[in-house]
């Protein structure tokens, strides 16, 4: 056990540094934690700094390891370890991944579709674990077979940057081609007879702003950019139409999107522009028979289904409209019908419907009032059975099939708990909870149907772009629901959970909405009963790290603990440093302060490492990733040195640095685990429970 009487609190040293815009000035003494090489990261007492923070970490954790290692193997034992998940069939193969007992990365399996149940036929197409062997981190990117199924390409990442190298394996042969492409932060996509593959590489600000081609057996050098955006914002990804005879070019940021068609056969072809970039329409597009169908937002926020032919593919017309009451969030094109995704009242909705009747709608019924479901793999274009995947936070993920013509689910699998669920011990409910404006705010809540009323109680959220925090099942977070806590998810907005206005009412100059919502939230749980102030923890990553920041600056006395995972809380900084990979396709979504005076006034005021001050704050754990291009290192650290540097409490404060990892912390379906089993741990500790 780490002495931790040697070890105190590192105190990060004031370096006098400032900056000035719309003629104000800003200080921060603690600019000097990013180092000026970055993405290189060797500067000596930037290094010391983030390793004395994890020693510091590493000593106040120490005493409570027992009960990290008890949460581990826990969250561990619910874990399936030798699993496998349904083959699917695309082709003349059926494909399916596999973890084994014990093994951190999973193995992915095919076997021709005329050996039957022949386990000899099986044959392993990639080996994650062997090529994660002796590496700290391991992320398969993109993983693509040809369309005649005779080569594999795929992509790793072995440093948490999100620079992707990729590879072509030859699977008659079990070799690997000499093509080798680095660089890399897309799909793969095969073209022209599979002797070409598609792909976009992160330049040197981490922003895909292109789409190449490399031929097979020719040097990367000779890779050709058959398309190149020139808006620093965009963004530009690329994918296979549902027939396979497209080649979809994409371009956008937040709010904006273009879209374009190549041949498949002909990659090299002059793209068809679907429809000229307009700011603040966002659309996707596909093909069938001529017609395009098009998913878009230009007449309803809440998107409309829109046809148009091949040949004039600007002329719109609107095949379903688009309703305050129905979110159309997305559709897929197959070769007899296609299917529509949305929420309705925040629940999920999934709907066939048929080219030859436009009347005719068909909606899947799913077993629960409450739940979260929708298309799975279904990567063949002739189907009449469709693979769906389905939860509650009740009810474990469940994989289904739909059979199109008699309209039945048949259940295929139900994740397992190898060490034992009951669902009839748990409840749930979906509150309804008014903010301070009047809107009513959606909460998902968990809990044992046994548990201490007004006991301690988790609220989870993000409430950023668009992405809408579904109820779910998660076997993590039954280690606090079983040890008395309530599980609360709050849909604030800035998430779609209720629909594109939902999303537009938490960005912009409208971001603080999302701050309220999740406050009002905790109070009116104390209020009802639930739990009682100091006795709420909470959570939230990335731009919901953003959202613990700025709670705790505002209302620090309701939290008992909180657990920020590599937060942006430096938004300031970061919305008016353009250099940054993030930045300029970031402006959307928070304003951008180098132009606009009032954005830059909006977001100081609510920037979490620009409104620490002097007050009691609640126990924090607070991680970083080193190589995260996404929320830099520094902005966790910075604001872990200014908190130590103002609050007036003895609170433990505690910052954790991945120094070999990124965005999403340790790779590994049980390394991660670990990261969780010292979250709950902290939360527990700090609330008093050590068993």
């Amino acid at each position: 056990m780490t002495d931790t009487t040697s070890l105190k609190a590192p105190v990060a040293v004031k370096k006098p540094h400032s900056f000035s815009h719309h003629g104000i000035t800003v200080t921060d003494d603690y600019a000097w934690l990013r180092d000026p090489g970055y993405p290189q990261v060797t500067d000596k007492e930037v290094l010391d700094h983030l390793e004395a923070e994890n020693a510091w970490f590493e000593a106040r954790m120490a005493p409570h390891q027992p009960l990290v290692d008890m949460l581990f193997r826990e969250l561990r034992a619910r874990i399936k370890e030798a699993d496998k998940s349904v083959p699917q069939k695309d082709g003349d193969y059926l494909y399916w991944i596999e973890f084994e007992e014990g093994a951190e990365y999973k193995k992915w399996w095919r076997r021709p579709v005329a050996a039957g149940d022949d386990g000899e036929a099986d044959q392993l197409i990639l080996d994650e674990v062997a090529l994660a062997q002796g590496k700290e981190y391991f992320r398969l990117g993109a993983i693509s077979v040809s369309q005649n199924g005779k080569l594999l390409a795929y992509s790793i990442d072995d440093n948490g940057s999100e620079r992707f190298t990729v590879r072509v394996k030859d699977l008659e042969t079990g070799q690997l081609l000499p093509d080798e492409i680095p660089g890399t932060l897309s799909a793969l996509v095969w073209v022209a007879g599979d002797t070409g593959l598609v792909y976009s590489l992160a330049n040197e600000n981490w922003r895909t702003d292109n789409a190449r081609l490399h031929w097979l057996g020719q040097d990367t050098a000779s890779d050709i950019e058959i398309y190149h955006e020139d808006d620093e914002g965009f963004r530009v990804s690329s994918s296979l139409s549902a027939n396979e005879k497209w080649l979809i070019i994409s371009t956008s940021d937040h709010e904006t999107s273009e879209v374009r068609l190549v041949p498949v056969a002909e990659p090299l072809a002059d793209p068809i522009l679907v429809r000229p970039r307009e700011k603040g329409v966002e659309y996707d597009a596909d093909e069938r028979e001529g017609t395009l169908y098009i998913h878009a937002n230009d007449t309803h926020e809440n998107f409309r289904l829109a046809t148009a032919p091949l040949d004039n593919p600007g002329k719109w017309t609107t095949l379903i409209e688009g309703s305050d009451e129905f979110y159309l969030t997305g559709v897929d094109l197959f070769r007899d019908f296609y299917v529509i995704e949305g929420r309705r009242g925040g629940l999920d909705q999934v709907e066939l419907r048929y080219y030859d009747d436009p009347g005719r709608n068909e909606p899947i019924v799913f077993p629960e009032a409450s739940y979260t479901a929708g298309l799975s793999d279904n990567p063949e274009w002739g189907v009449d059975k469709l693979r769906l995947s389905y939860q509650s936070m009740v009810s474990p993920a469940t994989v289904y099939d739909y059979h199109v013509a008699d309209k039945r689910l048949e259940v295929l699998k139900v994740q397992e708990i190898p060490s034992g669920y009951d669902a009839s011990l748990y409840v749930t409910e979906r509150l309804e909870i008014p903010a301070r404006d009047g809107t009513i705010i959606p909460v998902s809540i968990l809990m044992r149907k046994d548990r201490e009323p007004a006991g301690p109680l988790h609220l989870y959220g993000y409430g950023a772009y668009g992405i809408a925090i579904e109820p779910g099942f998660s076997t993590s977070r039954l280690s606090l629901v079983d040890r008395g806590f309530a599980y609360a998810i709050a849909h604030i907005r800035g998430g779609d959970d209720l629909g594109r206005a939902w999303y537009k009412a938490g960005k912009l100059e409208r971001r603080t909405n999302t701050f309220n919502d999740f406050v009002d939230v905790a109070r009116a749980l104390v209020d009802r009963g639930f739990t009682m102030p100091g006795r709420i923890s909470i959570s939230g990553g990335s731009a919901g790290g953003e959202l613990m920041g700025a709670v705790v600056n505002s209302d620090p006395d309701l939290f008992g603990a909180v657990v920020a995972h590599v937060p942006f809380v430096d938004v300031l900084a970061t919305m008016l440093d353009a250099d940054l990979p993030l930045t300029p396709g970031e402006w959307p979504e928070w304003g951008n302060p180098i132009e606009d005076k009032a954005a830059f006034e909006l977001i100081r005021s609510y920037s979490p490492y620009d409104n620490v001050k002097a007050q009691a704050y609640p126990p924090m754990l607070v991680t970083a990733g080193l190589n995260d291009p996404r929320v830099t290192y520094w902005e966790p650290a910075k604001w872990v040195a200014r908190l130590r540097e103002l609050k007036t409490d003895s609170n433990e404060l505690l910052l954790k640095t991945n120094m070999g990892a990124g965005h999403g912390g340790k790779s590994g379906r049980f390394e991660s685990l670990r990261e969780t089993a010292e979250e709950f741990a902290f939360i527990l500790w700090q609330f008093g429970v050590e068993a």
